[in-house]
């Protein structure tokens, strides 16, 4: 975490490498920090898992931009002794397309082999043989893994999913946008549709709109093949700050109490 001012001449961070875990890195602020000079790669775990399961560190065949960039972003390539399956309701292997979600089960040396007293808890975890982390993904023909979402905050549309994360990480790229979370809010037709709820950068109060937020996506996202068109939000809502867990992220469940009275069409 950045405890100062990264621009501040008194703190030069060029150079210093940063892992970040505990939430998606969104590709906005990876870029910030690479303008900045500072390297930033993700790591992922739990804390059932003690904690690390994954680092964003590609292998050497793979390295070179601009992929790179994308590559260092992604949850990571599992280390070693974690074997990893990112698996649909049944329990079988998504295709590793980059584009099938499912969810992210593990096996480790450190993985918890229970949970304290708790022993129907403990059956539901490592149902199958394997850790299910609740975690959704995709997997990628290289090994690497990316999250899409947490199984309680993918957005359910029409029978099909949508990733909170991966729209949230289109739309922080916006130059307008300071923080964004994605939720779910209710629509008559589709059961769930994706709301924006942005907090804007001071000289863009009062224009991050539904229509600017839809033409960035379209033009950035949709054109290029990244997201599909029906991903994009329904609802965009601007405010002067987003609600904080004690770790610092944002708290959605928070987030979605206080929107639930909201549907769409």
């Amino acid at each position: 975490m950045l405890l100062t001012d990264p621009e501040s001449p008194k703190y030069d961070l060029s150079g210093l490498t940063f892992i970040v875990g505990g939430s998606a890195l969104p590709k906005g602020l990876a870029e910030a920090a690479r303008k900045r000079g500072i390297r930033v790669i993700v790591g992922y775990g739990m804390t059932e898992t003690a904690p690390v399961l994954t680092i964003a560190s590609p292998p050497a065949r793979l390295l070179g931009p601009p992929e790179l960039d994308d590559l260092v972003i992604r949850t990571g390539w599992p280390i070693p002794l974690v074997e990893l399956q990112v698996v649909d309701p049944d329990g079988r292997p998504v295709p590793r397309d980059g584009r099938s979600m499912g969810e992210i089960v593990v096996r480790a040396p450190w993985v918890t082999p229970e949970y304290y007293k708790d022993p129907g808890k403990t059956e539901e975890a490592w149902r199958g043989g394997w850790w299910h982390t609740g975690d959704v993904a995709v997997w990628f023909e290289d090994g690497s893994i990316l999250i899409m979402d947490r199984d309680k905050d993918v957005i359910k549309s029409g029978g099909e999913w949508i990733s909170s994360v991966r729209l949230e990480d289109a739309i922080s790229t916006h130059p307008g946008v300071s923080q964004v979370a994605v939720i779910a809010v209710r629509s008559k037709k589709w059961g769930e549709r994706p709301a924006a709820i942005i907090v804007p950068k001071p000289e863009w109060r009062g224009r991050m709109t539904l229509e600017e937020v839809r033409r960035h996506l379209e033009e950035n996202y949709v054109s290029k093949g990244l997201i599909p068109k029906w991903w994009l939000p329904d609802l965009v809502i601007e405010v002067e700050s987003l609600p904080l867990t004690s770790v610092g992220k944002i708290a959605k469940r928070i987030l979605r109490d206080q929107y639930k009275h909201l549907e769409v069409d």
